[in-house]
């Protein structure tokens, strides 16, 4: 997959001479974004064309409304690791910047879409507005489209159990442990990169050693205990190559060792031994067990860590739902 960074740099260093173009933010990569993407895919392989997809970074809201704007489910890198894996041959990542939010509707689909672009199909979310001051929407991407010879397709939302799948969804899914709801609508689990780093070894103490992991991306969900799937990056193999395991995890304070303390995000694999400190991980949250909780000592506590331990390998082993 081809990545440029910018309409300007492609104009010159594009490898296609048509393309069908997805655009937005795609953040999260969910249900609805997949739905744009699979017909982005199958438009370009119908005709011949590069399935190319424009995205900005920063998020456009970070520039125009910095208190308002967003934290992101997924950082740039991991985002076009779940673009590639759609299938997308390009991806333009565009610098977000007030200079480009100034680019009138016009120029914004004549000039850079398919002028630098080379789009001769436009595919939108139903939600989609373009152009400075958001004058452009779905409303007037066709005739804009038309004027240069291209066609315009506008995506309905997608919904899952009534809800439409957005990033904004998630977001509060996610925030207040939902993680069921987040899962659906992302079509996947969610996950959070990170490196393995020392810790105060605490669990080794007690007998239930975890990695103590410094997220390197953002970190959305809601303090708890979680059935998480550990993934390594192994060593000297494609950067895609992992290798799961199946693990508990705790997001939260400690309360039952300290008062006060900072926010550590601490995973344990079920039935394995193994040292992974300075290793690269990601961790899939697949369900929510409880809340954190403050115990009155260390046999409390062990109690209910094997009972997580039981409930986790019970719901990593049953089948996915469908």
């Amino acid at each position: 997959m081809q990545v440029l960074a910018g309409c300007e740099k492609a104009r010159t260093e594009r490898t296609w001479q048509h393309a069908v173009v997805a655009i937005g933010n795609f953040d999260g990569v969910h249900l609805g974004h997949r739905e744009l993407l699979q017909r982005t895919v199958a438009a370009a392989r119908g005709s011949g064309a590069a399935a190319v997809l424009l995205t900005f970074d920063p998020h456009p809201t970070a520039v125009l409304a910095p208190t308002a704007a967003p934290t992101m489910i997924n950082d740039v890198a991991r985002r076009l690791e779940l673009l590639h894996d759609a299938g997308i041959d390009a991806v333009v990542v565009q610098q977000f910047s007030h200079e480009f939010a100034a680019t009138s509707a016009e120029a914004f689909v004549g000039t850079l879409l398919c002028g630098d672009l080379a789009a001769q199909r436009i595919i939108v979310g139903h939600d989609f507005s373009y152009g400075a001051k958001r004058t452009g929407s779905v409303a007037t991407l066709a005739a804009h489209a038309a004027l240069h010879g291209a066609i315009a397709e506008i995506v309905p939302a997608v919904r899952d159990h009534g809800v439409i799948a957005s990033s904004t969804a998630i977001r509060t899914a996610l925030r207040v442990g939902d993680v069921t709801t987040a899962n659906r609508l992302l079509g996947r689990c969610y996950d959070v990169d990170g490196v393995v780093i020392h810790g105060a070894k605490r669990g080794r103490e007690i007998g239930v050693p975890t990695a103590n992991i410094r997220p390197t991306t953002p970190m959305l969900l809601m303090p708890g205990i979680y059935a998480v799937r550990l993934a390594v990056k192994v060593a000297g193999r494609n950067e895609l190559n992992w290798y799961w395991l199946p693990a508990v995890a705790s997001l939260g304070t400690n309360p039952t060792f300290v008062d006060n303390g900072g926010l550590s995000f601490e995973v344990h694999v079920l039935d394995w031994a193994g040292d992974l400190y300075d290793r690269e991980v990601r961790v899939e949250i697949v369900a929510r067990l409880r809340g954190e909780e403050k115990y009155a000592g260390i046999e409390p506590l062990l109690a209910q860590i094997r009972l997580d331990m039981a409930q986790a390998r019970a719901i990593l082993a049953a089948p996915p739902p469908v």
